[in-house]
């Protein structure tokens, strides 16, 4: 269920900050029709720090409603207080999300036994698969193998979303966790490279905007078509670039906007992207054959 391309959904607003509900599921249909694995609600991209929790629970509710059981939806539950995330969680459950991503507590800098007890608590907590998304680079904390290993023994823990960009971790995780134990890579430029070191797939930023090209890299390298994979990423890298020539998702924000989907506004203390990353979003965007 888990595996391909997975996007992490930007949230689409009005100019005036308000969730655009349309845009949203015109986002949802459109990256459906494009062969797009699966969707992920709710996570950073979808500026999850600056929604109340009444506008997550909204966002849940449109994205589990407009995928209609033909993707998964993987909801984004995570905080840095274990009770909060068991709440988001429990909810994502109620709302018919297929499974829930949980980020690894960001600021209080749990030590890794403190990473333990906060995943297993919340995994007890629902039914539903649980992946860890590992993103030290943001929370500062990096869960260890030998961590994920006594994770990968609770039933529902199934998985994780790597973005350490460390290639040599899905080959240690392997070994640690088990062939089953799903790998989505969090890093759309190593996103095929991770599929060589035992990945299953990849939560992409980049397929906001170019989904059919992200899903048919993924589907290239499954049929073992690592030529057309490769062409693919090749030309995909441009893309990758300008979706974080300034902090996500300042850029795929505006990209997304010059697509239809939603205003070019994101919640402060993020800012518009500047004129010249705004220049830079479009040529790539151009160069890729997205933009006329």
């Amino acid at each position: 269920m888990f595996y391909g391309s997975f996007t992490a959904l930007v949230t689409p607003m009005h100019e005036d900050g308000r969730i655009d509900d349309e845009a949203y599921i015109r986002l949802i249909d459109w990256q459906i029709a494009e062969g797009t694995n699966g969707i992920v609600p709710v996570g950073t991209t979808g500026e999850s720090p600056t929604l109340s929790h009444e506008e997550h629970k909204q966002v849940v509710d449109l994205a589990v409603k407009a995928a209609k059981g033909r993707v998964p939806v993987m909801a984004g539950a995570g905080s840095n207080s274990t009770a909060e995330a068991i709440g988001l969680a429990r909810y994502a459950e109620k709302a018919g999300a297929d499974a829930v991503l949980v980020v690894t507590p960001y600021y209080n800098k749990p030590t890794q036994e403190g990473l333990y007890r906060h995943f297993k608590a919340v995994a007890e907590a629902v039914s539903i698969p649980l992946l860890i998304y590992n993103i030290p680079g943001r929370s500062v904390i990096d869960m260890s193998v030998e961590t994920m290993a006594r994770l990968a023994e609770i039933k529902n823990i199934v998985g994780v979303k790597d973005a350490t960009a460390n290639l040599a971790r899905p080959l240690h995780t392997t070994r640690a966790c088990g062939e089953v134990f799903i790998q989505l890579s969090g890093e759309d430029h190593t996103a095929l490279a991770y599929l060589a070191s035992g990945g299953h797939g990849c939560i992409s930023v980049t397929s906001n905007v170019a989904p059919k090209l992200c899903a048919d890299m993924q589907a290239a390298w499954t049929k073992g078509d690592v030529k057309t994979a490769m062409a693919i990423q090749q030309r995909l890298v441009p893309l990758h670039d300008a979706m974080f020539c300034e902090s996500n998702p300042g850029p795929v924000k505006y990209a997304a906007s010059l697509l239809g989907f939603g205003a070019n506004h994101v919640r402060l203390p993020l800012a518009p992207v500047s004129a010249a990353s705004a220049e830079r979003v479009k040529a790539a965007m151009r160069d890729v054959g997205l933009l006329n």
